[in-house]
């Protein structure tokens, strides 16, 4: 797989310019984008961290907190800077982003200041909004310079997502990227208008996403998995040779996935989380009213792997509970 992302070997020993400051092989460095302004004056960054192998090879984006709640994301690329992992790089080039979305880091929000999702804001804009900045400065500033994408999510708010890695059908190489990362569940979703996934792929840049964990809260197998993750598909382009890293050799591959919604409002209660393999019809969660007269029993509705949850403790009618991956297979890596 190593010759899978094919690397223009002149146009590599040219030095990389990222807003204005070069970057030759062999070196490193980290760079401020500045992406606006707080009412208090205080300035807005994107740090990109950037490690240059002296061989050529490809240029690989890692991007975590595109979401500024979901911490998962940002733990696994700073620590992989922590531990010095792209320092020890055979080949190729990593850019690293720990945090794409500051404010909503600070803020414990998922958006920014207006309430827009930068993940529904590119290509973006200047003229525009926070969101709509944020996104146009890594669309015209970092994406020209990179060869795929890895870019690290989270569940929504109280939602749990069990180690997965999302990839487009109809991108093969971004398939194999998937696979080589060999997280838990692989799972094929279609691609969301106005997402970095849509403006890569107009570009040409294979993407894979990570979604792993619930957002606010550290997860410690989620990051271990991603981290993992990350380093085999470094290795299997050939850019990283770690003799104790400890592989996966499986996953398996969902084709669909649905949700099951609360039928009933009241107090919640699981019986089966992610990761757990259901049968149609068996139970797997419980609805309480809180004045006990009422239980509802919320049943699988097919067969499949719960590959998210809910872990609110209180749900609405309507309301999303487990989601489940159906029509799969198991893959070795």
């Amino acid at each position: 797989m190593k010759e899978l992302i094919k690397v223009d070997e002149k146009k590599y020993a040219e030095a990389l310019v990222l807003d204005n400051t070069s970057i030759l092989p062999g070196q490193e460095g980290t760079i401020r984008l500045g992406v606006g302004r707080l009412p208090s004056d205080n300035r807005l960054y994107i740090f990109a961290h950037v490690y240059r192998s002296l061989k050529p090879g490809p240029t690989v984006l890692m991007i975590g907190g595109v979401h500024g709640d979901e911490v998962n994301g940002v733990m696994i690329t700073r620590n992989m800077i922590e531990e010095k992992v792209f320092e020890k790089l055979d080949r190729g080039t990593v850019i690293s982003v720990p945090l794409l979305n500051v404010y909503g880091f600070i803020n414990f929000s998922r958006e920014v200041p207006d309430g827009k999702d930068i993940n529904r804001s590119f290509p973006g804009t200047m003229a525009g909004s926070l969101a709509a900045r944020v996104a146009r400065t890594l669309t015209k500033k970092v994406l020209p310079h990179v060869d795929c994408i890895l870019d690290f999510h989270t569940g929504g708010s109280s939602r749990f997502n069990y180690p997965q890695i999302r990839y487009s059908k109809k991108d093969k190489i971004a398939e194999q990227l998937a696979l080589a990362f060999g997280a838990p569940y692989t799972i094929q979703k279609p691609i969301i208008p106005k997402s970095l996934r849509k403006v890569a792929s107009d570009m040409g840049l294979p993407t894979i996403v990570y979604e792993a964990g619930e957002s606010v809260r550290l997860d410690g197998y989620s990051i271990a998995k991603g981290m993992q993750g990350t380093k085999q598909v470094l290795q299997s382009l050939g850019m990283l040779n770690d003799a104790n890293l400890s592989r996966s050799n499986k996953t398996i591959l969902f084709s669909k996935t649905g949700w099951i919604r609360a039928n009933f409002s009241g107090i919640f209660v699981w019986s089966k989380q992610s990761g757990h393999k259901v049968t149609k019809g068996e139970p797997i969660g419980q609805i309480k009213d809180p004045f006990g007269m009422k239980t509802v029993t919320v049943h699988a509705v097919r067969e499949g792997y719960i590959i998210g949850h809910n872990n609110a403790s209180v749900v609405n009618q309507g309301d999303a509970l487990f989601h489940v991956g159906y029509d799969y297979e198991d893959i070795a890596i």
